[in-house]
């Protein structure tokens, strides 16, 4: 089975209804049927920063929706350990002239751990790594 991760941005697109990428972002979970999709508890963590401030009913969806991905054997949660957080603080060290968050650095450090190519974003950092960002050809139409 292939197997993909899957960044913040997709978690927040998926949740928010009122999220620019919603709606992509569900026409491509529907083409994930038969993957295998790798995320870590740093990117929940960002998905909950992200959504705090939407109100309390997405707040809540938020809860249940993680929480349900949790649970499902699909999806492949990696769990936060000193070890990713060195890791993820390494690469940060080492890419001054870049913008990456914390998170970002902490999943290129996981898909390259995991052998993952594809990941499901739009965050071009990602590109600058060598990974393929799965939103990339995605362009909205207004």
């Amino acid at each position: 089975m292939k197997t993909i991760f899957a960044d913040t941005f997709y978690w927040v697109a998926l949740i928010n209804n009122r999220d620019d990428w919603h709606e992509k972002a569900i026409e491509m979970t529907r083409k994930l049927q038969q993957v295998t999709i790798v995320t870590t508890d740093e990117v929940f963590i960002e998905v909950f920063n992200n959504l705090s401030a939407y109100g309390m009913s997405v707040r809540r969806k938020t809860l249940q929706v993680i929480r349900g991905l949790q649970n499902n054997p699909q999806i492949l949660v990696i769990p936060q350990t000193h070890q990713t957080f060195q890791s993820g603080l390494d690469l940060y060290q080492n890419r001054p002239d870049k913008d990456y968050s914390l998170t970002d650095c902490i999943s290129m450090q996981t898909m390259r751990q995991m052998n993952i190519n594809e990941i499901l974003t739009h965050d071009k950092h990602f590109t600058q790594e060598g990974f393929f960002i799965l939103f990339q050809n995605i362009e909205l139409q207004y």
